[in-house]
């Protein structure tokens, strides 16, 4: 996403200038770690984050956050670059997105003017770039960001990036630039886990000054699953609903304010749907997910489509299970366990649910 995330999208002005106390690099001030919900989903991350932050040019350099849109990446980058510059006010920091990079390359070529390009890039302490999936054949701006990067880890500066993929996911990017960002620390960020949904909510209406209830917090973060974004979409909506009905909020309410969402969510993921769109992926029929049979190449998509059917649909694990030719539940909470497990360690099937997911929600 082009759009800061759990923020309104900051404007973007083109030229870059690294922070003076006029621009403070173009960073968001709301966006800190005091402001950030962390849990399970983005722990890792923050964790790397705060490591920069207090000690920028050390370990974890370049530090590579990935994950779908929504799920916080924009926030944590800027949480690192207030956070540094709370702790030294003159730290060199600018933020950007990867599409005001290469314009800047781009204006910088129309007038001849790299050394410009280069006094700006490899002057800085600590630079933040915001979706790099965007250089993908953009030949020129890759070996200018690939310039800027050597010089910049050469001075020890540091250096955070995120995309919507992992390096070696990244496509039309020059493998000289992709193994450079896998030679730091790659993490995930994560579509948030339902205990962490019900504090990101409960904690945004708290700042818009209307506290939620937790049980209608549970209820919305039953039906809203896929990301950050869209909480806080569902959140205006109720508070917008309350304030203009002047009622107070509760589940009838929430369920009043939130029913177009809930009606599209009801009618589009089923356990038929995932297992459908699971056995095409992997090139399975979809009458396999419910035979017996067990090799591995069935038995696995198997266990991916039940773990999705857990995450996406409100049916139990014994409904689950029925659906999956009558399994056991016992059979259905077993692959989903491991499947999360598997999850948080490979970025090959981190990435490939993610793709199914993105599928599903369509």
């Amino acid at each position: 996403g082009a759009v800061a995330e759990g923020a309104a999208p900051a404007p973007r002005p083109t030229a870059a200038t690294p922070s003076t106390p006029a621009s403070r690099g173009r960073l968001n001030p709301q966006l800190t770690f005091d402001t950030l919900v962390p849990g399970r989903a983005n722990q890792m991350a923050r964790t790397a984050a705060l490591h920069v932050a207090g000690a920028p040019g050390q370990m974890y350099n370049p530090l590579f956050i990935y994950g779908g849109v929504g799920l916080g990446k924009t926030h944590l980058i800027h949480a690192v670059g207030n956070a540094l510059l709370a702790d030294k006010p003159d730290a060199r920091i600018l933020y950007l997105h990867a599409e005001q990079f290469i314009t800047d390359v781009v204006r910088n070529y129309q007038r001849k003017t790299f050394d410009e390009l280069k006094a700006k890039y490899h002057s800085l302490d600590l630079l933040l770039i915001d979706d790099v999936q965007f250089f993908a054949g953009k030949e020129r701006t890759q070996e200018e960001f690939f310039n800027a990067f050597e010089a910049l880890l050469a001075k020890r500066a540091h250096i955070i990036m995120t995309s919507d993929t992992y390096p070696k996911g990244l496509v039309d990017i020059d493998e000289r630039l992709t193994s450079r960002f896998d030679a730091g620390l790659t993490v995930a960020i994560e579509p948030p886990e339902l205990e962490m949904r019900v504090a990101i909510l409960m904690r945004k209406a708290e700042q818009e000054g209307s506290p939620m209830p937790e049980d209608v917090a549970f209820f919305v973060a039953k039906n809203v699953r896929a990301n950050v974004r869209e909480l806080e979409g569902a959140l205006r909506k109720i508070l917008a609903y309350s304030r203009f009905s002047q009622k107070e909020i509760n589940i009838g309410l929430a369920r009043e304010a939130l029913k177009d969402l809930l009606s599209i969510q009801n009618r589009q993921i089923g356990v038929e749907n995932i297992q459908k769109t699971v056995a095409d992926f992997y090139k399975i029929k979809v009458a396999d997910m419910y035979s017996k049979k067990r090799p591995a190449s069935i038995a696995r998509p198997r266990q991916i489509a039940m773990y999705l059917a857990k995450e996406m649909t409100q049916k139990s694990l014994p409904e689950i299970g029925e659906l999956f030719g009558g399994r056991d539940h016992t059979t259905v909470l077993h692959a989903v366990r491991k499947i999360a497990g598997e999850r948080q360690k490979n970025s090959e099937l981190n990435q490939q649910l993610h793709v199914l997911e993105q599928t599903l929600k369509g």
